[in-house]
């Protein structure tokens, strides 16, 4: 690359969990840092996220309310090879275990670096809440407050009454973003990463990066090194189906979109220049949050945790709330021909979290010969098909009646549902309600006498007080009085598991097992980790972003045509 609009020591990529640490922490080292991202707002996922931050090894909370831990705890839970789910599936069996010992003797500086930086915790012991693959030995969940930093979900400050208790992504975000910005780091919303340069294309240093700003490219010299915070893939259809090929079009409502998207952009531009891939089973092990059932029906964005609500900034891309489901009694679900598939109540993979395993010794053969076998496959069922050949599911529908409305206090409205876009419909009668159900991603009619025959037999089941088919327990209610209802309750999409080859260093490696000098990645675009959350995101971000600041700044001259930093 002769020409270049601009440069700095560091280029970060991603504004989120990663990115911002990663920024900070190679601009208070003395390195200038240019941050660019995609989207017209910052943070990324983790701005919506339930703001759950496990951090432990022995902070400064956990002495407080007595809990002991360490480093060498945090490494031990985290690499326990006998930890695994009542579906058989290991929570850390295949985590790279150079990676979490760099992770868990980060653990406890990486919260002091929080504190230190304007994130307030809830005051409160380390507990399990929101706990995904982090450990079985001792509580380390903390939960960032917001204060009064507004909620990416509903675009305002939560009540005042619940601002220091109330755990939510902004909490940990916004101060950060404040952070970067008083020690100088320049951020560039949309700037979108289109490619990395290195000096040949499979030899060499990272040199810096291409970008589009509303339609014009241009270069970004790094003199030092480039860091990959793009949050991961998969959203990206194509990618993610190198790992699990069901993962079809129609699993569109991923967690945290519309606010910024999962593309697998890091990824692919590592890979260009010869970038490895590194623990791809944890993508696919049935375990964890990468892929959840749907807790909000009845619109493309349906995951449990995150409610768009009008007044949110991307509000205008969601469209919808959705319908918070209190009861799977009150619908069942059909697949895209009308037919029932698993019991409604069923929940979605599970995963390890503090004292799931009692009484546990680590890596002892009788934690998992202890686990009873009870797999959880609602997932598995939702996204078997209906036997035609194609890959995935399709579309999953929630059918219920206006009895059910009253039930859970539905308003089977816009913004509350999507009408417009085809993830919601009525009708007054089954029959009917079948034949509305056209939408892009429902690729075969749904047969009217199919869904008859699947609500008279349910209701068959509800007179009989069993549902003899997949053992709901005790079907309570019929669906019966019209209108009746269809809305989009397809399986969401999370956590990214796999992805680049690092090493402690967050270096990044190439398929021959070497160091491509320059380029760094953490977080969820990073591979060989498989916790669930934000503590690994910061602290790979703060690794990143301090090995970067050290390394010695490119002398080659190039051109530059606009600005350095």
């Amino acid at each position: 690359m002769d020409t270049w609009q601009s440069e700095a020591d560091v280029v970060v990529i991603g504004s989120g969990a990663t990115g911002i640490p990663a920024a900070i922490a190679a601009r208070e080292d003395g390195a200038s840092v240019i941050l660019v991202e995609a989207e017209p707002h910052l943070g990324g996922h983790a701005i919506c996220s339930g703001g759950n931050v496990p951090l432990g090894g022995g902070t400064s909370a956990q002495k407080k309310y007595g809990i002991e831990d360490s480093p060498d705890l945090v490494f031990q839970d985290l690499t326990d090879w006998s930890v695994v789910q009542p579906n058989g599936f290991p929570d850390y069996r295949y985590n790279d275990r150079e990676i979490v010992r760099a992770f868990a003797d980060n653990n406890v500086a990486t919260y002091d670096w929080l504190l230190a930086h304007g994130v307030t915790f809830a005051d409160k012991a380390p507990d399990e809440r929101g706990g995904i693959s982090v450990g079985n030995s001792v509580p380390r969940e903390m939960h960032a407050v917001p204060l009064d930093w507004p909620i990416a979900h509903t675009g305002k400050p939560v009540d005042p009454a619940m601002r220091a208790t109330y755990s939510i992504g902004a909490g940990l975000i916004y101060p950060l973003i404040e952070a970067a910005k008083r020690c100088g780091v320049e951020i560039l919303p949309e700037h979108r990463m289109t490619a990395i340069h290195r000096e040949s294309p499979n030899a060499g240093r990272a040199t810096g990066i291409q970008v589009d700003h509303r339609g014009k490219s241009f270069a970004i010299r790094a003199r030092k090194a480039v860091i990959i915070g793009t949050g991961g893939s998969i959203g990206n259809v194509n990618f993610r189906r190198m790992f699990d090929p069901r993962l079809t079009e129609e699993y569109c409502g991923l967690a945290g979109m519309p606010w910024s998207d999962q593309d697998a952009s890091g990824e692919i531009a590592a890979m260009a220049i010869g970038a490895a891939l590194w623990g791809l089973f944890n993508q696919t092990g049935e375990f964890g949050y990468g892929i959840t059932k749907a807790g909000r029906i009845g619109c493309q964005y349906g995951y449990q945790h995150l409610f768009w609500q009008p007044e949110s900034k991307v509000f205008e891309k969601a469209r919808a709330s959705g319908l918070h489901v209190k009861d799977w009694q009150n619908a069942i679900l059909v697949n895209m021909i009308g037919e029932r598939f698993y019991d409604e109540t069923g929940p979605a993979f599970t995963a390890n979290n503090y004292n799931r395993i009692n009484p546990y010794v680590p890596n002892s053969y009788l934690n998992s010969k202890n686990i009873a076998y009870n797999p959880n496959n609602f997932i598995n069922a939702a996204m078997a098909g209906i036997g035609d050949g194609h890959n995935g599911g399709g579309p999953i529908w929630a059918i219920f009646d206006s009895e059910s409305v009253a039930r859970e206090k539905w308003e089977p409205e816009p913004p509350f549902v999507d009408i417009a876009e085809g993830f919601f419909f009525r009708a007054n009668t089954i029959a009917e309600l079948a034949a509305n159900i056209r939408m892009k991603y429902q690729r075969v009619p749904m047969p009217p006498q199919k869904l008859e025959a699947t609500v008279r037999r349910y209701n068959s089941f509800v007179n009989e007080g069993k549902d003899g088919e997949f053992g709901k327990p005790t079907p309570l209610y019929k669906i019966a009085k019209p209108p009746f209802y269809a809305a989009w309750s397809t399986p969401v999409l999370h956590d990214t598991r796999a992805g680049l080859r690092i090493n402690a260093k967050c270096e990044v490696i190439d398929m021959q097992g070497d160091v491509i000098p320059g380029l760094y990645c953490g977080g969820e675009s990073a591979g060989g980790f498989s916790q669930h959350g934000l503590a690994r995101c910061v602290v790979q971000g703060l690794i990143a972003g301090r090995n970067a600041a050290a390394e010695t700044a490119a002398t080659k001259s190039h051109r530059v045509m606009a600005h350095s930093v």
